[in-house]
């Protein structure tokens, strides 16, 4: 193991070991705090819930997940100080602060900082295989579409894309589960996901019935990278049952946010809890793969938690610079 490697692990190792053992002064650390996800059935809320119980654990505090409409709700929350931590897209975080969250239309919810780098948010299409639907061109004009929670990412921006692929359409909202469950009764044709992968709510589908996970085509991946936030991304094969190969997707990446005025050094252990130690992360929920402090830079929209900044600079080489800093 190189030096400068061995030493990023023990100032890790010593800086878990610091906010457990209480060697941190905590007289203005809250003694609860809840972390906005989205629906039942979808990954935030597998995922925020799991890094939720975990920062409560290691940290000796009350704390959980709480189900909400997805990222625009979540910056909402947040912002408020409703919630202490919450969930977000880069799309939806970028909307809120130039104040075109569709619920506060006008107030730029600057008071949401970022955290941590989470993972991608594929966006992908879900059909039953009696459906005969195997591709975005085979969706028949009029297809009933769910699109998750209203005000999630999906909902945002998945009806845009499929307008853009020329999809006519009849848009429906509701948490995963629930529009997982009318896909197979037939009261769907069609579900949008996006959502990090492996979206629970597909994977309950694989067991219960045949599903036709379906890929974008290049001509169709290129206009959506053309025309919204996006990134080139592959669905592995090895996420799904379904697929046989990777399947062609894009992507948006996902942060953590908490209250900027949260307590620096509050915000400096829930990122140490939750950086430290990956297996942990990865026990979860798979996408945590992602969750790494390499992804630090993938935060180009928020500015960053004071507390956020210091654990990435002083401990995964991170140079986050002062004017992303919040207060600095």
């Amino acid at each position: 193991m190189k030096l400068t490697t061995l030493l990023a692990a023990t100032t890790v190792v010593f800086a878990g070991q610091a906010f457990a053992d209480g060697h941190v002064d905590r007289t203005d650390w809250p003694t609860s705090f809840t972390v906005g996800t989205a629906s039942q059935g979808g990954t935030y809320f597998a995922y925020g819930s799991g890094w939720a119980n975990l920062v409560a654990e290691e940290l000796g505090l009350t704390g959980g997940g709480e189900v909400t409409g997805g990222p625009m709700q979540n910056m909402a929350l947040v912002h408020t100080g409703e919630a202490a931590f919450g969930m977000t897209t880069m799309g939806p975080a970028a909307e809120s602060l130039a104040g075109t969250n569709p619920i506060a239309p006008g107030l730029a919810m600057d008071k949401a900082c970022a955290m941590f780098p989470m993972y991608q948010t594929p966006f992908s299409v879900t059909a039953l295989t009696s459906s005969g639907i195997t591709s975005i061109a085979d969706i028949p004009a009029g297809a009933k579409i769910g699109f998750g929670p209203a005000g999630s990412t999906s909902d945002t921006y998945f009806p845009r894309m499929m307008e853009t692929l020329g999809v006519d359409f009849e848009r429906r909202n509701g948490g995963w589960t629930d529009l997982g469950g009318q896909l197979q009764d037939g009261l769907l044709d069609v579900i949008a996901f996006a959502a990090g992968v492996p979206v629970p709510a597909v994977s309950q589908l694989e067991v219960q019935t045949d599903v036709n996970i379906i890929e974008f085509t290049e001509a169709e991946q290129a206009k959506i990278l053309e025309t919204f936030p996006v990134s080139q991304f592959d669905i592995a094969a090895s996420t799904y049952t379904t697929l046989e190969a990777d399947a062609r997707s894009v992507s948006m990446w996902n942060f953590s946010i908490p209250n900027c005025d949260l307590p620096e050094s509050f915000v400096e252990a829930v990122v140490d809890v939750v950086m430290s130690d990956n297996e942990r992360m990865l026990g979860i929920h798979k996408a945590a793969r992602s969750t790494v402090p390499a992804n630090w830079d993938k935060n180009g929209v928020l500015m960053w938690h004071p507390g956020a900044a210091k654990w990435f600079n002083e401990n995964a080489g991170a140079s986050i610079a002062a004017d992303m800093i919040y207060g600095g």
